[in-house]
């Protein structure tokens, strides 16, 4: 081990000086250690938080949807439906392809409880659906009657029961004239057969599920009718391109949006998240470096005299120099060490248990999101140390000009 860095780890074990000059350095290591241990966490937190908003919220949305929608630019149903799941499966990057049937209709549970919904009839239940049934089951192949899926708001503003009886009315291309001459709005009784809790309020208060060919019983659509298609493919980031392939092998008629136009409101909030947050906390980390420039300015103080005699004893001002930016480096290096173990036992615990709460109706979730990610741990830890590395500069060039005369003279 060479002098530079033998020195330069004891005065960061040690920091001895005078009796009362070595406690006080001591506690400004400490403090400097800690600061770079505070910032590193509190970044390494706020970057998961982060991005634990952004894949929780994707995953929601995508869940319920698709990555594309594709639908009739007339609020109508799309016709001809087997030609178009063909065109839209030619694509090599769709993996899966969902026919929709939906429309918003009226469900009533009696006399008194009754609300409007929307009825959404598929082949099969989402799979980010089917994974958050809480009560009942995500069954929705009509067996003695058709089958319910409901949200768990909709279920308590309802009293809604796995069980119960409901009747769906469609007054779809009902007019006026229609009702007039006696006409009636269609209606079908359905069997509530799980209940769903996802946190997003607009979707768990509003949205039913059901088979499609009940659906189209219901609604008055033909057998080669749908509402849309969802499609999901194989990378989210690929929606823009593939919709515009899309319109172009589709047509004109046919309106192809992917999830990022349809929710913009919500992926703008994310995209601000991830923007704002990071550099607004990044600034700690800037504070911790002034913090080790702090402290060595101080150890540059109090070990004048043993400098000066470094210096008449044949260490040159680079030596000298080097032994201070390898203690900012050691103190850079075992803050942002402490600070990374510290993220990741805070950040598991908060995984594990969800001890921080959220108001449900603002983000969508009960507990803060966390996603630890290696290259975020990677990243800041080289920025942590590169940072205290610059801090140390400027004492480091003070402590290499000390002349050992004055320090001879030193009271």
């Amino acid at each position: 081990m060479s002098f530079k860095v033998f020195i330069a780890w004891r005065y960061l074990r040690g920091a001895q000086g005078g009796d009362s000059g070595g406690k006080f350095l001591r506690f400004i290591s400490l403090v400097a250690v800690g600061s770079v241990s505070v910032g590193v966490a509190t970044l390494l937190l706020a970057l998961s938080i982060v991005r634990g908003f952004s894949q929780e919220i994707h995953d929601k949305i995508t869940g319920f949807g698709a990555h594309i929608q594709v639908e009739n630019i007339r609020h109508g149903p799309l016709i001809g439906s087997d030609e178009l799941s063909l065109k839209i499966q030619q694509q090599d990057s769709v993996i899966s392809l969902q026919p929709v049937v939906t429309e918003f209709v009226l469900l009533r549970r009696s006399s008194q409880d009754i609300d409007g919904v929307g009825l959404w009839g598929t082949d099969r239940l989402p799979d980010y659906l089917a994974q958050h049934i809480i009560n009942g089951s995500d069954n929705i192949e009509p067996e003695n009657s058709p089958k319910l899926v409901v949200g768990n708001i909709l279920a308590e503003n309802l009293n809604l029961k796995i069980g119960n009886l409901v009747t769906l009315l469609s007054i779809r291309n009902l007019s006026s004239v229609e009702s007039l001459f006696g006409s009636r709005p269609r209606f079908k009784q359905f069997e509530i057969s799980g209940i769903y809790e996802t946190f997003l309020i607009d979707f768990d208060e509003t949205y039913i599920f059901t088979d499609i060919n009940s659906a189209r019983q219901l609604l008055g659509y033909k057998e080669d009718h749908v509402t849309r298609f969802d499609v999901m493919l194989e990378d989210a980031s690929l929606a823009p391109s593939i919709s515009l392939l899309l319109e172009d092998s589709l047509g004109f008629g046919v309106l192809v949006r992917t999830i990022f136009e349809i929710y913009r409101g919500l992926f703008a909030w994310i995209d601000l998240q991830e923007a704002i947050v990071p550099l607004v906390i990044s600034v700690l980390i800037f504070v911790a470096a002034f913090s080790v420039m702090g402290m060595l300015l101080m150890i540059v103080l109090e070990k004048t005299r043993e400098i000066g005699i470094l210096t008449s004893m044949g260490a040159s001002q680079q030596r000298i120099q080097q032994l201070y930016i390898y203690l900012g480096f050691f103190v850079g290096s075992l803050g942002t060490g402490i600070g990374l173990l510290l993220a990741v036992i805070l950040g598991f615990i908060q995984a594990r248990f969800g001890i921080i709460g959220l108001p449900v109706e603002t983000y969508f979730m009960d507990t803060v999101p966390i996603s630890l990610m290696l290259s975020d741990f990677g990243i800041v830890a080289v920025v942590s140390i590169i940072l205290c590395l610059l801090a140390s500069y400027f004492p480091s060039r003070i402590a290499s000009r000390i002349s050992p005369l004055q320090v001879l003279r030193f009271r």
